[in-house]
């Protein structure tokens, strides 16, 4: 049980691909509501699920009662360290290399394979050059809009 006041990280399992749609709901039953309900967080590698900030189980299972796409509470309570591996920033050009073969995945150039020529991990910005072309023109692309392929070997 908790005491007073004390905040704990509660998950429920919701339908995959539901889980904003079921934060919002969440979020605008907790104004209107008096549960010690202080935060829901949806995490986008979590697929399924959402964490709740509250004084006890009992307080979830009130906020969730009947609310659709709920398919349940995770038993225990969830420790901070459990989850802080999501919360960690990490650059989008790790792993990326020069020689590397890439898809654009957005642009001018979507679906288009590519060879890496130089990697800016500062700004995250990759230059390309279109495989396909006829003429090997150097494009910067962002590095959130590619995909890798293959390494270079």
């Amino acid at each position: 049980m908790a005491i007073s006041g004390i905040k704990m990280l509660f998950g429920i399992r919701t339908t995959i691909g539901q889980e904003k749609i079921v934060a919002e709901t969440l979020s605008n039953k907790m104004k209107h509501a008096q549960e010690n309900v202080s935060a829901v967080a949806v995490i986008d590698g979590l697929k399924g699920y959402l964490i709740l900030e509250a004084e006890s189980e009992a307080d979830v299972r009130k906020l969730v009662y009947k609310a659709p796409h709920v398919r349940g509470i995770v038993t225990g309570v969830i420790r901070p360290e459990e989850i802080e591996h999501f919360f960690e920033t990490k650059s989008l050009t790790q792993g990326i290399e020069r020689g590397d073969i890439i898809e654009l995945t957005s642009g001018a150039f979507k679906g288009e394979k590519a060879r890496v020529i130089r990697v800016d991990e500062s700004k995250e910005k990759i230059t390309v050059e279109i495989i396909e072309a006829a003429v090997p023109i150097p494009v910067t692309v962002d590095a959130s809009s590619v995909r890798m392929i293959q390494k270079a070997s």
